[in-house]
């Protein structure tokens, strides 16, 4: 079963983007560079709860 997340930019702490994942897959949290519009440069994301 997938799961809806959101990630948060770690600059700026806009939340951004919002994707699914498989928590049996990845229990971690996630962590990706992702363009954030805010800060106008790609940033660390990480998932929100």
């Amino acid at each position: 079963m997938r799961t809806r997340i959101t990630l948060e930019c770690t600059e700026c702490k806009q939340r951004n983007y919002n994707t699914t994942k498989d928590k049996k897959e990845h229990p971690e949290r996630m962590e990706t560079m992702k363009y954030c519009r805010f800060c106008r440069k790609h940033t660390l994301h990480k998932e929100t709860k």
